[in-house]
């Protein structure tokens, strides 16, 4: 019984990361896209980064409370929750920015690209766990 309450949270785990990664493709893509196009136009890659970022996490969170984690809990604590989870990837955004780009000269447009999947990554474990948390089966040892 315990191996399948397991089995079932990893599958769970596992698909939500699958259709969290299709969704993050194609709306940072398209992102990137606008990223690449607003600062060839008007310059400030962190202003630009800023405008995107929440614009595609007031996105984010109604494909990934329905689609990717199925949430069905209360939206107002849900997304007091999200609103968090959301101002720390912005700040990793920001620090990675800030210390690749103003302090050690990188190219904005590799790092913002790399920036994308790393607070990606961050964003998918505090979404999972902490803002959409389901029951995650307790493993006994012994």
């Amino acid at each position: 019984m315990r191996n399948e309450s397991i089995a079932c949270f990893l599958g769970k785990l596992l698909r939500s990361f699958f259709v969290y990664a299709w969704i993050g493709v194609l709306t940072n893509a398209l992102g990137y896209v606008l990223y690449l196009i607003l600062t060839k136009l008007w310059g400030a890659p962190k202003l630009t980064m800023t405008a995107l970022y929440f614009v595609g996490a007031l996105i984010g969170f109604f494909t990934n409370r329905r689609c990717t984690f199925r949430h069905d809990g209360s939206v107002s604590n849900t997304w007091v929750r999200y609103l968090l989870a959301q101002v720390l990837g912005y700040l990793l955004n920001l620090l990675i920015m800030l210390m690749f780009v103003d302090w050690l000269a990188f190219p904005h447009q590799a790092v913002q690209a790399i920036a994308i999947v790393l607070v990606a990554i961050f964003l998918f474990i505090l979404l999972r766990f902490f803002v959409f948390k389901q029951d995650i089966p307790i493993i006994r040892v012994g």
